[in-house]
């Protein structure tokens, strides 16, 4: 399960760098806008059908079709892929580009243009602190393992190896995997901040809802997934506003505007109790906890395509993603740990009752509040006088 995961995590990791590069190749003015929007609502809308899609599958007819649906969609989107998408988005001129190469020329530029070293260091770095994050969020004892203690420290010694080495690389001229000098544009280095707290935040409320109607509510898995529908219906409309009004609102007004909207999410939940009515408290969460996450995703795109040149574009949106990967874990695993150890601590004797749950998931909630005003307050500051990000002008 977790090696299948991690090929998984990989999967990801080449689509979207790649998806970034040929949409700025492919579209251009308001159809690009609106592409980046229909992308970036594609993760937060996805995993909330998932989601639904779950409960539905594993009171009906199993667990395992979640799986089996999975690799049919993927299958199709393969065969779509391999139709659809250009095989090159290089220059676009004759004899440049990497489809008139042959596969030797090809390989030979994976084993000179790719940094391997700094890409294994940050892989194994980033796979431990993955797995002791994942190992936190089911037993929390686990992090007084010596294994885990290990695995903590190599991982965050090689942090610094990585920096000096990519440093190094960027001095001598050579490819670096992630170059220092990406982290001087005080934008990206926002964005990628601020996209670090709210991806975090955006996945761990969808959970730990999910632990509040189950646990607490003890609601099945059915009942549990039709709860979140308005989530995935929030996000689509939230793209499509964004494609219409990137161009038109400062950017920065729109990442706040959005964050702000996502902290009534959190808030609905802060007050929730184990009898609580839906509409006033899980519909709320739902309707707009997708806010923040679907305009700072569009917005990070069409930034990295607006700050960078082509050459670097799918470099920062491969970082970009792999901060919303790793903010996820982290946040994840925080929020594990804080619920637990807030409920051990409750008043109440029974730990594994409603109201000694419902004191833990409380905390998470004024947690991800926290979260989600530091990712508006560092917008404000980051991303003032920005501007906007679409398109401007009739193509």
């Amino acid at each position: 399960m977790i090696i299948f995961r991690g090929l998984s995590g990989i999967a990801t990791a080449f689509c979207l760098p790649s998806a970034v590069s040929v949409i700025t190749a492919s579209f251009t003015g308001k159809r690009r806008d609106f592409a980046f929007a229909a992308m970036g609502g594609g993760q937060p809308i996805g995993f909330s059908i998932g989601l639904t899609l779950g409960g539905v599958l594993t009171d009906s007819i199993g667990w395992r079709w979640g799986y089996y649906l999975s690799a049919i969609l993927n299958t199709i989107v393969l065969a779509i892929s391999w139709w659809g998408l250009p095989s090159s988005i290089d220059n676009g001129i004759a004899g440049e580009g990497v489809a008139s190469m042959s596969w030797a020329q090809k390989w030979q530029r994976v084993k000179t243009e790719i940094d391997w070293i700094g890409a294994v260091i940050a892989s194994a770095s980033l796979a431990m602190l993955s797995y002791v994050f994942a190992a936190i969020t089911g037993s929390q004892s686990t992090i007084r393992q010596p294994s885990s203690i290990t695995m903590l420290v190599t991982a965050f010694a090689l942090i610094p190896a990585f920096i000096f080495w990519v440093g190094r690389q960027e001095h001598l001229g050579r490819p670096a995997l992630i170059p220092n000098s990406l982290w001087r544009n005080k934008i990206f280095t926002t964005i990628c901040l601020a996209v670090f707290l709210t991806w975090g935040t955006f996945n761990a409320l969808e959970t730990v809802l999910t632990f509040y109607f189950q646990d607490v509510q003890k609601l099945s898995a059915t009942e549990t997934s039709i709860r979140f529908l308005p989530a995935p219906i929030s996000g689509a409309l939230s793209n499509v506003a964004m494609g219409l009004l990137v161009h038109r609102i400062p950017a920065n007004w729109l990442v706040v505007v959005g964050c702000t909207l996502s902290l009534a999410a959190p808030l609905a939940m802060v007050f929730a109790t184990p009898t609580s009515n839906y509409w006033s408290s899980g519909f709320l969460a739902n309707l707009f906890n997708p806010n923040g996450a679907d305009a700072l995703y569009t917005i990070s795109n069409l930034l990295i395509t607006s700050v960078f040149p082509a050459k670097t574009q799918a470099l920062a949106g491969g970082v970009f993603n792999t901060i919303s990967q790793i903010g996820k874990s982290i946040t994840m695993a925080l929020v594990a740990v804080l619920a637990a150890q807030v409920t051990l601590k409750a008043s109440v004797a029974e730990k594994h009752s409603p109201d000694a749950l419902m004191v833990g998931y409380r905390a998470t909630f004024w947690f991800m509040f926290a979260c989600i005003l530091a990712t508006i307050l560092l917008s404000v500051w980051g991303l003032r006088g920005i501007g906007t990000v679409g398109h401007k002008k009739r193509d």
